[in-house]
């Protein structure tokens, strides 16, 4: 339950006339739910290029939030003065000698330019997502990052892996050595020595990523589901990657019953807040004393408004389809880094295995996002929204470089026991909507049709 207050309690005569249709809902709900409308305009026939495919959350209109005075400044269009102080700095970074003897690869310091030029670009032209803190044009700049992450998975999708670990080295000098398999299994008995020898950073960063996975997928369920679902990946991956193999306590004791628990309950708890909370925003002129003016610039930070997901993977197959394709490709996200970080001979903590992971969930916050509405409000979402796109995409691009990397670095064949475990699981996957929703829907079909059959075999029988 969410509620935002204007500044003014609402809008005046002259706001409401120059406002578009979307952007009231009441009369938009009427038009969706009144006749349709005759074809054409004006006796004019309206061609495919002329409709309007706009989505209230993706029309381009930059800086455009009429709610927002926080910072009036920032949400006015200056893409003309950007552009005038970009090129400044430009001229002078790559005119300035000393600027250039400082940075000794000179084709290092132009990839940076060119990366930061596309992402001045995207933050000034992209197209707005569903989130508008702390500002629109924060999150054009995630999917920048994500469109040229993806582009460069692209270009090493085409590169064996001899040749990508040799680019990774042009990153970063210190990679392109081989690392030793670890394992944890190897003393598994279950004591308190072993078990608090098991703590140790990786805990606090599976609790802060249950705790990300929770804001993201804001459901108890799919959250848990993912837990037991990884872990049994790992089982059944173990003979491929060293580090999946743990014991049994390791597996469900510290990671499900503890780190991952603790890490979802702390993320679904700040969902609840988010939740109720009130959201009033009001503009910094409008707040008196340096306490209340702090509070508004933090607040800024914070969600402008909070939607709770209701998933209803059994209402329909269109949602158990859409649920069970979320997770999986959730399970994919998950996994990919750790064939990544082996085939690319990365450790754990190197800062390209974090940035991947930060990138991630800051891409999957608005994508959940708008895949959730392309999913429950189709009218006003009438196509899937570029970050959930882009993110599937890329999630799809890592298993592709993996899948062609992994060809004869993991000899050892799929264990019998695992092979029958996938098939199982797959099988249960297709059974529940077969019954749940196939034969139901068989039935109805066929109760439909019988009347209209019996009918047509009598007017056949009286003809003959």
């Amino acid at each position: 339950m969410s509620s935002e207050i204007h500044k003014d309690g609402g809008t005046t005569q002259e706001e409401d006339e120059n406002l578009s249709p979307t952007e009231h809902p009441e009369e938009s709900d009427h038009v969706l739910s009144g006749p349709e409308p005759s074809p054409g305009l004006g006796g004019q026939p309206v061609r495919w290029y002329d409709a309007d495919r706009t989505e209230p959350y993706t029309r381009i209109t930059p800086f455009q939030e009429k709610h927002d005075t926080s910072v009036e400044f920032f949400y006015k269009p200056i893409t003309l003065s950007t552009l005038g102080v970009a090129l400044a700095i430009l001229a002078y970074v790559a005119t300035t000698q000393d600027v250039l003897e400082e940075g000794r690869d000179k084709r290092r310091v132009g990839a940076y330019a060119a990366v930061a030029g596309f992402l001045l670009f995207g933050m000034l032209q992209f197209r707005d997502g569903p989130f508008i803190r702390p500002h629109p044009a924060f999150w054009r700049a995630v999917l920048g990052i994500n469109l040229l992450y993806e582009l460069a998975l692209v270009f090493l999708l085409f590169q064996d892996l001899d040749s990508a670990r040799k680019m990774m080295t042009y990153l970063d000098s210190s990679l392109g050595k081989p690392l030793p398999e670890k394992s944890y299994a190897e003393n598994c008995e279950f004591t308190l020595t072993n078990i608090w020898n098991a703590i140790d950073i990786f805990c606090l960063a599976h609790a802060l990523g249950w705790f990300g996975k929770a804001l993201i997928l804001r459901d108890y369920w799919f959250c848990w589901i993912l837990s037991i679902a990884f872990e049994f990946a790992e089982y059944s991956l173990q003979h491929q990657l060293a580090n999946f193999a743990e014991c049994w306590w390791d597996h469900w004791l510290l990671d499900v019953l503890i780190c991952n628990w603790l890490g979802t309950y702390v993320g679904m708890k700040c969902c609840q807040y988010f939740e109720v909370k009130a959201y009033t925003w009001r503009g910094l002129r409008q707040t008196h004393g340096f306490r209340s003016k702090t509070k508004r610039v933090i607040s800024q930070f914070s969600p402008a408004d909070w939607t709770t997901f209701q998933w209803e993977g059994t209402a329909d197959f269109t949602h158990y389809v859409t649920v069970v394709a979320l997770l999986a490709v959730f399970l994919a996200a998950e996994l990919n880094p750790f064939y990544l970080k082996a085939l690319l001979w990365m450790e754990p903590d190197h800062p390209f295995v974090i940035a991947r992971l930060a990138g991630v969930f800051l891409c999957a916050l608005p994508a959940v996002r708008e895949l959730y509405q392309y999913v429950n409000n189709p009218q006003k979402a009438v196509r899937m929204g570029q970050h959930v796109w882009l993110l599937l995409a890329t999630i799809c691009t890592e298993f592709l470089a993996i899948a062609k990397w992994s060809k004869g670095q993991f000899p050892e064949p799929l264990p019998t026991p695992v092979k029958w475990g996938w098939i199982i699981g797959g099988s249960l996957l297709v059974l529940y909507p077969t019954v749940h929703f196939g034969i139901p829907g068989a039935r109805k079909y066929l109760r439909k049709h019988r009347h209209h059959w019996k009918t047509a075999a009598k007017g056949k029988g009286k003809t003959q």
